[in-house]
């Protein structure tokens, strides 16, 4: 196949040797930038202490000694050393993370930040979905309130930090509802749209069936708005990550927010762009994440008949789904939990990842299987 052809797929070979390939290149302009912007600066030793003209008697001044020790000696120099006030080179970036890992406190800040993510994510989906097939599917709530959910999607989420903090003070609780706002006012007219795509067909059939209005949504509604819904959740990862850091700046305690402000404040632009590169790590293995839940809890879009395995993948997502919003809920009832559910808690996590890994085994015998040729 051309590499130039309009819509042309690439196979699994050229799509790794170009992925890497245009990694290097990546790289290799970044680097070259970098070189361009940097600077050569002299290797001093300046004098903090304040020139003789600062006299402070008032009696004796002389404006132009201010400072003037300090220009011979950088007019002088023989030493320089090369610096990149602007762009630091990938190396300079890698070898910053040491340093952000043990002294910058890197892993707390970001696991700080990917569970206010997780959190932000839980309401915003907690309070848009059934909102959302409530005003999707009885007309008298869309009467009432679908301009409004349309509208709220011009509101300048940024400039509503002020009232937040008023609602809800500068502690975690502030950048969890901030989040979550700011996927609901996308999240809410989506779950709406997505109820008026539902095919007409599905609905006849069971409307034929002598469905009530109950099965109706329990086997039609909720399959297909589910199905379609995940890939509109991914789309506002990106989103996310936006709002948790513009959160994160107010009182910064814990976060990659507050870090990268800070580090930015100081200066320190290699470990900026660090964490600017942990942070887009981050995203791209949440947004996997939300591929693999899409495969696994939807099969029926993507393999035509049943997975072998694909039972025991639900079973251990729910019970992983269920863990995660009860470590979300239980906290705002119950302050000091009893020791043992810390052992509960351990037992459930790992048994629904044993549950996953039994099912993903069974699923890739499944389809080894399939691809064997028939002898």
């Amino acid at each position: 196949m051309s590499l130039f052809q309009l819509r042309g797929k690439l196979n699994k070979q050229q799509n790794i040797i170009l992925g890497v390939l245009g990694f290097i290149v990546l790289i290799l302009i970044w680097w070259i930038l970098a070189e361009s912007l940097s600077e050569q600066r002299p290797i001093v030793d300046y004098e903090t202490r304040p020139p003789s003209a600062f006299d402070t008697t008032g009696v004796q001044i002389d404006r132009d000694s201010l400072f003037r020790e300090d220009s011979i000696r950088i007019a002088n120099a023989t030493e320089f050393e090369k610096v990149y006030p602007l762009l630091p080179t990938p190396a300079k970036v890698v070898q910053s993370y040491p340093e952000l890992v043990t002294e910058d406190q890197l892993m707390d800040n970001a696991l700080h930040s990917i569970w206010l993510n997780l959190k932000g994510y839980f309401w915003a989906i907690f309070i848009s979905v059934p909102l959302g097939f409530v005003i999707g599917l009885v007309p008298l709530f869309r009467g009432l309130f679908s301009k409004q959910v349309d509208a709220m999607r011009f509101l300048p989420l940024t400039a509503l930090t002020g009232l937040f903090i008023i609602w809800f003070g500068i502690e975690d609780q502030m950048k969890v509802a901030f989040l979550a706002f700011g996927i609901i006012v996308f999240l809410l007219p989506v779950v709406v749209q997505r109820i008026d795509e539902v095919k007409d067909v599905y609905l006849k059939t069971v409307f034929t069936l002598g469905a009530t209005n109950w099965q109706t949504i329990k086997t039609v509604y909720l399959p297909s708005v589910f199905s379609v819904l995940m890939d509109d959740i991914r789309v506002l990862t990106a989103i996310s990550w936006t709002y948790i850091i513009i959160a994160e700046l107010i009182n910064r305690q814990l976060g990659v927010g507050g870090l990268i402000y800070l580090k930015g404040r100081q200066g320190q632009i290699d470990k900026v762009f660090g964490i600017l590169i942990v942070i887009i790590i981050i995203g791209f293995l949440q947004d996997r994440l939300f591929i693999y839940l899409d495969r696994r809890l939807f099969t029926h879009k993507y393999y035509k008949k049943a997975l072998a395995g694909a039972k025991e993948t639900h079973i251990g997502i729910y019970l992983l789904l269920a863990l995660f919003s009860a470590a979300v809920l239980v906290p705002m009832f119950v302050t000091n939990l009893p020791a043992f559910l810390n052992s509960a808690v351990i037992i459930v996590f790992i048994t629904a990842v044993v549950i996953i890994l039994y099912g993903e085994f069974r699923i890739w015998r499944f389809k080894a299987e399939k691809a064997e040729p028939a002898k």
